[in-house]
């Protein structure tokens, strides 16, 4: 008899990191509009800061990069997704990066991805 597997990557309440890239993005329409491409934690608090949602292009290739705060959020098992509930204009105008070059080490960069979406910086 095979033992019971515990699960690693996914509970009721948690989900492993590698599980949350590439999962798809929905407007508040239900309408796709791109996937995580990585999750940003803090590494002092160990906090979920940002989902970096790319958008646009064509297989990845050519895609901008909208880094999101967390609680910007939810999940819908509905959809099997995330759904950011921001106007589609309000998001395309929002903090973001072309191709691999985040601009982390930017001063300010973190700071007004908050100031946009009015969460508190808390980095």
């Amino acid at each position: 008899m095979e033992p019971t597997r515990l699960a690693t990557d996914e509970t009721v309440r948690l989900i492993a990191s590698d599980k949350v890239e590439g999962t798809a993005v929905f407007d508040t329409e239900a309408t796709h509009i791109g996937e995580v491409r990585s999750v940003m934690i803090d590494k002092i608090t160990g906090q979920v800061a940002y989902v970096v949602i790319g958008f646009g292009g064509f297989l990845g290739i050519g895609a901008d990069h909208y880094p999101i705060p967390w609680k910007k959020l939810r999940y819908s098992e509905e959809l099997g997704g995330y759904v950011v509930e921001i106007a589609r204009d309000r998001l395309e105008a929002a903090p973001h990066y072309a191709g691999d070059a985040p601009p982390w080490a930017e001063g300010g960069f973190g700071q007004s991805i908050h100031d946009y979406y009015n969460v508190p910086y808390y980095m």
